[in-house]
C-alpha cells in the first residue's frame, strides 16, 4: 500500500486555516470567506494535481465547516489516518464515525470492510449488515445504510479493494464507479472501471442484490449467502466473498472462505479492506 501524504500544513497555512474559519464563524461575509479559502488553496502543497483541483474546488463552498468525506477532511489538513466524524449531508445530524485512510493512493478514502485476523463473526443476518457491526480499528462492516449515506455525499464515487494473501503478498483492485441503492432496492450494486493489480473478481456482481442468511436475492437456485457462509452481491454464486467464513491459513482451497477469485483462486486470504471516496 502507498503511503504518500497527500497535503502537510507549515506554519502560515495553519494561520490561513485560523483565518478561514475565522471567516466563515464570525465575518459571514462570503466574499471574504471566497478570498480566504483562495489563500488557504493556493498555500496547500499537493504531491497529487487530482486532488489540488479537488480541494481547490471544496474549500470555496460552506460545507467544509461539516466535512462529508474522508476526502473533505484531508482537504483541510487531517492527514493521518484513523477514525473520525463525517456529515454525508453537511448537517451535523447526518454524523457518523468512519476510519479515514489518508495515506493509500493520495488518501481520503473511507473504509466500510476490513478483515484482518477473524476476531469479528461476518455471517450474520441482514439487520446487522443494515446497521453495521465490528470496531473501527479492527474488523468491521460499516453498514449498507452508512455506506449509501456516505456514497450520496457526492455524484460520483470511486472505490478500492486491498488484499493480502498469508505468504504476505499485496495486490489491489481499483474501480473508477461505484454506487450501492438505497435498502428499498436491497442495497443493488453498480460497479465498472477496473484497474488493478488483484484482478476483476467485482464487476461480476454489478446489477446484483446483497444477500444474507436471512435474505437470498441472489441469481441462483441455491442461496449463496449460505452456501458461501457470507454476505454479499451474490450472482450465481460468486467470483469474490470478502465476507466470507476467515480461515487462518491458506493451505486448502475454501470456497465459503474470505476470497478473490482472480487472486489465489479459492484460498483464503489474510486481510482484506474496502474503502470509497468521491472521484476525483
Amino acid at each position: 500500500m502507498s503511503t504518500t501524504t497527500a497535503f502537510e500544513f507549515d506554519w502560515l497555512e495553519e494561520k490561513l486555516y485560523i483565518l478561514v474559519v475565522y471567516c466563515v464563524e464570525v465575518t459571514g461575509n462570503m466574499q471574504v470567506y471566497i478570498l480566504c479559502t483562495l489563500l488557504l488553496a493556493a498555500s496547500l502543497h499537493a504531491l497529487d494535481c487530482d486532488l489540488e483541483e479537488y480541494c481547490y474546488e471544496r474549500l470555496k463552498t460552506k460545507t467544509l465547516c461539516k466535512p462529508t468525506s474522508c476526502l473533505d477532511l484531508l482537504c483541510l489538513g487531517h492527514n493521518e489516518t484513523g477514525v473520525y466524524t463525517i456529515y454525508p449531508t453537511g448537517h451535523v445530524d447526518s454524523s457518523m464515525d468512519v476510519f479515514c485512510d489518508q495515506e493509500t493512493d493520495g488518501g481520503g478514502w473511507a473504509v466500510f470492510q476490513r478483515r484482518m485476523d477473524g476476531s469479528v463473526d461476518f455471517y450474520r443476518k441482514w439487520d446487522d449488515y443494515k446497521l453495521g457491526f465490528g470496531n473501527l480499528s479492527g474488523e468491521f462492516w460499516l453498514g449498507n445504510d452508512k455506506l449509501v449515506a456516505a456514497l450520496q455525499a457526492s455524484a460520483n464515487n470511486e472505490m478500492r479493494v486491498e488484499l493480502e494473501s498469508f505468504g504476505g503478498e499485496t495486490v489491489y483492485a481499483k474501480f473508477s464507479s461505484f454506487d450501492v441503492g438505497d435498502e428499498s432496492t436491497k442495497y443493488l450494486l453498480a460497479v465498472s472501471g477496473y484497474t488493478g493489480t488483484a484482478g476483476n473478481s467485482f464487476t461480476n456482481h454489478s446489477g446484483k442484490k446483497f444477500s444474507t442468511r436471512d435474505q437470498d436475492h441472489d441469481n441462483d437456485s441455491r442461496h449463496c449467502a449460505v452456501a458461501y457462509y457470507g454476505a454479499w452481491w451474490y450472482n450465481a454464486c460468486m467470483a469474490s466473498n470478502l465476507n466470507g467464513k476467515y480461515y487462518y491459513s491458506d493451505q486448502n482451497t475454501h470456497d465459503d472462505g474470505v476470497v478473490w477469485r482472480e487472486f489465489k483462486s479459492t484460498h483464503p486470504l489474510k486481510t482484506t479492506e474496502m474503502k470509497i471516496r468521491p472521484s476525483l
